[in-house]
C-alpha cells in the first residue's frame, strides 16, 4: 500500500482506544510485567508513546516544514518513559497518551499537508535525510509495532502456563 496521510491518521486516531480497551484495568500481573532483562512492559510502553507525542514526531515534522535552515532533529530519548511516568498510574498514562494524542493530531490536520510537502526533508541523527512522508509511515507504524509489542508481552506472562499448547502459539515462539 502507498502512504496515504488519511489512512495513517485512521490508524494513529485509533491507538489509544486500542490502549485502553486492551490494557485499561487489568491486574498489574498483566500490565507491569515485562519479557525480561532490558524489555518493557505494557506500562513502559505506554510511557514510551507519551514521550514520542511530547518530542518525536509533531516536533520533527515542524522541524521540516519550518523555513529554519537547520533541519536536524534533536536525538530522541528512547527510555524516558522511565522517569517521565514514575509515580503515575496506568490508567493515568492512558489519559494522558488520548489527550496528547489527540491534540496531536489535530496539529497535524491543520498543517494541511501537501504531496509537496511530503518530500520535504529532515536530518535524522541516525538516518541522515528522511522525508517527511517517511516520518509520518514510521509514526503509524511505530504504533502498530508497539501494539503487537503489548500483546505479545502479555502473552509471554502466560508461556508457561500453556503448556504443550505453546507448539501453536506463534506469539510465544
Amino acid at each position: 500500500m502507498n502512504f496515504d496521510l488519511e489512512r495513517s491518521i485512521g490508524v494513529l486516531e485509533r491507538t489509544p482506544a486500542v490502549m485502553q480497551s486492551l490494557l485499561g484495568g487489568l491486574h498489574d500481573d498483566w500490565t507491569l510485567q515485562n519479557e525480561g532483562p532490558e524489555t518493557w512492559s505494557p506500562y513502559d510502553v505506554i510511557g514510551h508513546l507519551i514521550h514520542g507525542e511530547k518530542t518525536d514526531w509533531i516536533p520533527r515534522m515542524q522541524i521540516i516544514l519550518s523555513d529554519n535552515p537547520d533541519k536536524h532533529f534533536v536525538p530522541f530519548d528512547r527510555f524516558a518513559q522511565y522517569n517521565d511516568s514514575e509515580g503515575k498510574s496506568l490508567q493515568e498514562l492512558l489519559d494522558e497518551f488520548s489527550g496528547l494524542r489527540i491534540s496531536c493530531i489535530e496539529v497535524l490536520r491543520k498543517q494541511n499537508i501537501s504531496e509537496d510537502d511530503l518530500q520535504k526533508k529532515g536530518i535524522h541523527p541516525k538516518f541522515g535525510s528522511v522525508t517527511l512522508q517517511q516520518l509520518l509511515s514510521a509514526w503509524t507504524v511505530h504504533d502498530l509495532n508497539h501494539i503487537a509489542q503489548v500483546v505479545r508481552v502479555m502473552a509471554f506472562q502466560y508461556k508457561v502456563a500453556v503448556g504443550p499448547w505453546i507448539e501453536f502459539l506463534g506469539i510465544l515462539q
